[in-house]
C-alpha cells in the first residue's frame, strides 16, 4: 500500500451580492464570497489537499481564475475533475478532515449536508469525511466578518 497525505488552506473576503456556498452547500446569508468561482472555500481547501498529496500543484494551475469558462463554477464540479486525477495516480481518498472558520452564520445545522455532499464526489462513506466549524473569539479577518477561511488534511491509499 502506498499512504500520501495533503494539507491545504484557502480564504475568501465577504461581500454583499454572493451568495454563500461550503461544502457545495447554498447557506442562507447576507454576505457572500468573492471569487471567480462559486468561491467556495471547504472545497477549495479539499481540492488543494487531494492536489498536494498526489503532487499535482494547486487549484491554481487546473483552475485559474483567468479562465472565464471557470465563471461561477460549482465547486463540488471542479472537485470532481480533481478526484479524476487522484484516481489517475492510482490513489482513493482514506479520510478526510476539515475545518472552516468562521463568525456567522452559524454552520453546524449544515455540516452533516457539507460532509454529506462532499463524500459522495470523493467516492467515500460520509463516516470519512468530518467537517468541523470554528470561530476565532472576533479576532482577525474571519473574527472581523470580513473573510471565511477552510483547512484540510486528506490521507489518500493506493495500491502497489
Amino acid at each position: 500500500m502506498r499512504f500520501r497525505i495533503g494539507f491545504g488552506n484557502d480564504v475568501h473576503r465577504l461581500v454583499r451580492g454572493r451568495r454563500l456556498v461550503l461544502g457545495g452547500v447554498l447557506i442562507d446569508a447576507d454576505l457572500g464570497m468573492e471569487g471567480h468561482s462559486d468561491a467556495d472555500v471547504l472545497t477549495h481547501a479539499v481540492m488543494d489537499a487531494v492536489l498536494g498529496a498526489v503532487g499535482k500543484g494547486d487549484i491554481g494551475r487546473h483552475f485559474p481564475d483567468t479562465d472565464p469558462s471557470l465563471k461561477d463554477a460549482d465547486s463540488l464540479v471542479l472537485l470532481r475533475r480533481v478526484v479524476e486525477i487522484m484516481q489517475g495516480e492510482g490513489f482513493r481518498v482514506n479520510n478526510l478532515d476539515a475545518t472552516v472558520v468562521a463568525q456567522r452564520p452559524r454552520l453546524a445545522p449544515h455540516i452533516p449536508d457539507m460532509e454529506g455532499r462532499m463524500a459522495a464526489v470523493l467516492e467515500v462513506s460520509s463516516d470519512r469525511v468530518n467537517v468541523k466549524a470554528t470561530t476565532t473569539e472576533g479576532l482577525g479577518y474571519c473574527g472581523r466578518g470580513e473573510a471565511i477561511e477552510a483547512f484540510a488534511v486528506v490521507s489518500l491509499v493506493g495500491e502497489g
